[in-house]
């Protein structure tokens, strides 16, 4: 496994090692000691499947008093992942990046607790498979609007976004609930 640093601090991008032949090919999406090794020192406690269409934007998504960090990757199709970094003392806060993530490149992005996350389905459908290092809450949960004019997030849409009722309502970026390093947790093994 290869991690590709990023603009935004602690955030990853990750290559598997593929072995392809006639027959198909072979990666490691997981593996402990290689994410130790890479920094991501978090023990992962859910896996999380989703299953979307053409055009449906999903975030921006992130977790108060119990934040979550997330390993990301889609096993079918192509999206255009997005975090934010919304931890206050950070020196890259309030920025954001996006990367594509494919089945054919197979990279993963590493999303540390205190970001926002959201993708956006550039394929006719995509699977988007994620670890989680804490347990969904939903009286937790808060969502930033995908297109709050401070952020200013090019989501290089080829159609009008599908977006959930609950992400129509989502709160600017100007009152966001944010992140002191204090509420980040402790890591797992730290």
């Amino acid at each position: 496994m290869k991690a590709i640093q990023t603009p935004l601090k602690d955030v990853l991008l990750l290559e598997p090692a593929i072995y392809r032949d006639n027959r198909g090919f072979f990666l490691e999406s997981y593996n402990r000691k290689a994410m130790s090794a890479l920094g991501i020192h978090y023990e992962f406690v859910q896996d999380n499947f989703s299953f979307s269409v053409e055009h449906v934007l999903r975030g921006l998504h992130y977790q108060v008093e119990h934040p979550q960090g997330k390993l990301v990757r889609v096993v079918e199709g192509e999206v255009l992942d997005v975090a934010v970094d919304l931890r206050r003392h950070s020196p890259t806060f309030g920025k954001w990046k996006s990367f594509i993530l494919s089945a054919f490149n197979s990279r993963q992005l590493w999303v540390p607790p205190g970001f926002a996350h959201g993708f956006y389905v550039r394929s006719n459908a995509a699977q988007f498979i994620y670890k989680t290092t804490t347990y969904y809450e939903p009286r937790l949960e808060r969502s930033i609007a995908w297109n709050d004019p401070d952020l200013k997030i090019d989501w290089q849409l080829r159609g009008d976004p599908v977006i959930s009722t609950k992400d129509h309502a989502a709160s600017p970026f100007r009152s966001a609930a944010l992140f002191e390093e204090r509420s980040l947790g402790a890591r797992a093994g730290a």
